[in-house]
């Protein structure tokens, strides 16, 4: 008979959830293997077994952030209205930020200050943007969209990510409605994109 698995994969979906937000919260310093076991419920030998030590361990993280946001990109259906599917992914990256802050800020941040993503991580990091990419190449065939490719879908993810950023370190004006105001910022920016 063999053997149970002593360190499964919700251990391991545990053990990054929680790097990911100590990450976020608390920064680098933060992020000791012991405390990480500590925190959730295990010892620092099942993070040892699932990853074999802090920098596999913060690779995990980084790429399984990647995994998710590319998930979430990846899952706006295409329509027949191109300036809609940019809408509606617009609308999707934001909502997996503030779904995921932790996971989002480990992203698109520098997770600790010797971390740099091997060339695999980059590449498929990079890749999450194939979405955009594709939505504004059909919009400007269809004439829907004026403008060279590269830098409307730019142009489009500078402001989107830098109002969910704005928003996810507290940085908006009080009173606001984050989300009426993304998509209304987000929908006149890409107006004037408009053929």
């Amino acid at each position: 008979m063999p053997r149970p698995k002593i360190h499964d994969e919700k251990l391991r979906d545990r053990l990054i959830e929680e790097a990911g937000r100590l990450l976020a919260e608390e920064g680098p310093t933060s992020l000791s293997l012991r405390r990480l076991a500590a925190d959730a419920g295990t010892s620092t030998s099942a993070v040892y077994s699932l990853f074999g030590g802090k920098s596999e361990l913060i690779r995990a993280v980084f790429l399984e952030a990647s995994r998710r946001f590319g998930e979430r990109l990846a899952s706006v259906e295409r329509s027949d209205d191109p300036a809609d599917d940019l809408r509606r992914l617009g609308l999707a990256y934001r909502e997996f930020a503030v779904a995921n802050p932790n996971l989002y800020a480990v992203l698109f941040s520098r997770p600790m200050p010797d971390f740099e993503p091997d060339e695999d991580a980059k590449r498929e990091s990079l890749g999450n943007f194939t979405p955009l990419a594709e939505m504004v190449g059909v919009a400007i065939e269809q004439g829907v969209v004026d403008g060279e490719a590269s830098t409307v879908a730019m142009g489009l993810w500078a402001i989107v990510h830098g109002l969910v950023t704005l928003e996810l370190q507290g940085n908006l004006p009080e009173g606001l409605d984050p989300a009426a105001q993304y998509e209304e910022v987000m929908m006149r920016t890409l107006r004037g994109w408009l053929a």
